[in-house]
C-alpha cells in the first residue's frame, strides 16, 4: 500500500523543513485549534458492517443529475457554481474556472470496495474540465483528493492552491513545484484578481497507515470585486467559524460541511444542526450543505443530512440553496430548492 501511486507522499526533506515553521505544527503534525479526538475506533469498528453493507440507506435508482451538454466558459460579470456531488465544484467566477476538492471518480479509497460513487443518470463530464484556472484543496483524505482525478485533469490546469504540505503528494503525481501554492492559516494569495485565503477546520489527515496529520487541513475564502465565497472543507463544529465570519465575513455564499457524521466521531464531522449554526456563525448570507449525495460514508441514511440541515435552517432562518447535482445555476440570481431526492 505504502508504495502504490495513489498513497501520495509524505513531506519530506525540504517540504518537512518548511512546513515545520508553521505554529500550527508541533511534535511533527498538524493540530488543530480546539481539542480534537478523531474518535473511539472501537465504536468506529463496530458501525463498519452497517456503513458497508447495509444497502437499505442508499438510493435505489440512479441519481438525477443536470449536468450540460457542453461546456461553458465563465464571464468576467456573472458568478456560476457547479456542484458534482460530495464537496466537488467548479466555480466560474470572474472569468475564471476553479475546482474545488475534485473528487470526481467512482472509489472514495485507495482500496475497490465499501466507497463506490452512488449511481448517477449520466456520468459526470470529466471531458468538460479543460482548462482550469485554479484547483483549490480542502485536505488530503481520498473523498476529496482523488488520485484518479488528479491525473486526469493535471494538465489543463494552471495553478494548485493547498494547505501546507499538501503540495508533496502533487509532486509525486508529476505536478510542478511551480504550479503549487502552499498557505497556512490566514495566509492568503492573490492570481488574476482573486484572492485565496486558508483558513481554520477542525479535522485531521492522512492518506496511509504512517502519514496522520503529517499534512494540513483547511477551510478556503474566494474573494473576486463581486463575490466573497466560503468553503467549510471538513471537520467539527468549534468557535472558530465565529472566528473566521469576524475576520473575513460576511459571506454571500457559504458551502457548508454536512454529511458522514456519527456520534463516534462527532469532533471531526458537524451534526446537521451543528451546520446551521455554523452556517450563523460565519455570516453567510446564503449557504448550502454539501459533503452528501455522492458516498455514503458513515451509518445514517443518504438523505438524513439535508433532511435535518433544511428543518433546522427553516427554524433558525437561515437562507439556503438545494442545486441538483450538476445544476450550473448563477450566484445571486438563481435560488434552486428543490428536493429531487424525494423522487428517489
Amino acid at each position: 500500500m505504502n508504495t502504490s501511486p495513489q498513497m501520495g507522499q509524505r513531506p519530506l526533506g525540504d517540504d518537512l523543513d518548511r512546513i515545520q515553521n508553521s505554529k500550527n505544527y508541533n511534535e511533527d503534525v498538524f493540530v488543530n485549534q480546539t481539542e480534537t479526538s478523531p474518535g473511539n475506533p472501537w465504536e468506529a469498528m463496530q458501525e463498519m458492517p452497517d456503513m458497508l453493507f447495509d444497502d437499505t440507506k442508499n438510493p435505489h435508482k440512479p441519481l438525477p443529475v443536470a449536468f450540460l451538454k457542453e461546456s461553458l466558459q465563465a464571464t468576467d460579470s456573472l458568478t456560476h457554481i457547479t456542484w458534482f456531488g460530495h464537496s466537488a465544484f467548479l466555480l466560474e467566477l470572474q472569468g475564471k474556472r476553479i475546482l474545488i476538492d475534485p473528487m470526481l471518480g467512482d472509489i472514495a479509497s485507495p482500496l475497490p470496495f465499501g466507497t463506490k460513487r452512488f449511481a448517477y443518470q449520466k456520468p459526470i463530464p470529466l471531458d468538460q474540465l479543460k482548462n482550469i484556472d485554479v484547483v483549490i484543496v480542502s485536505h488530503d483524505h481520498y473523498d476529496h483528493l482523488d488520485y484518479p482525478t488528479i491525473k486526469k485533469i493535471k494538465d489543463d490546469v494552471k495553478h494548485f492552491i493547498v494547505p501546507l504540505g499538501v503540495g508533496s503528494h502533487l509532486k509525486s503525481w508529476d505536478i510542478s513545484a511551480k504550479k503549487i501554492t502552499e498557505l497556512d492559516w490566514w495566509q492568503d494569495t492573490s492570481l488574476d484578481g482573486i484572492q485565496y485565503t486558508a483558513a481554520p477546520s477542525r479535522h485531521f489527515s492522512g492518506r496511509g497507515l504512517t502519514d496522520r496529520n503529517a499534512t494540513q487541513w483547511a477551510s478556503w475564502i474566494i474573494k473576486s470585486n463581486t463575490d466573497n465565497i466560503y468553503f467549510s472543507g471538513d471537520g467539527g463544529y468549534g468557535p472558530h467559524f465565529k472566528e473566521i465570519g469576524e475576520k473575513l465575513g460576511p459571506f454571500d455564499f457559504a458551502m457548508m460541511e454536512c454529511g458522514q457524521y456519527n456520534e463516534a466521531w462527532s469532533n471531526i464531522h458537524m451534526m446537521p444542526e451543528e451546520t446551521v449554526q455554523a452556517g450563523l456563525d460565519v455570516n453567510a448570507k446564503i449557504a448550502m450543505p454539501i459533503h452528501w449525495g455522492a458516498f455514503r460514508l458513515a451509518p445514517h441514511g443518504w438523505t438524513d443530512p439535508v433532511v435535518r440541515f433544511t428543518k433546522t435552517a427553516n427554524e433558525k432562518q437561515l437562507p439556503f440553496l438545494l442545486p441538483e447535482i450538476g445544476e450550473r445555476f448563477q450566484l445571486g440570481e438563481d435560488y434552486p430548492k428543490k428536493e429531487w431526492w424525494l423522487e428517489l
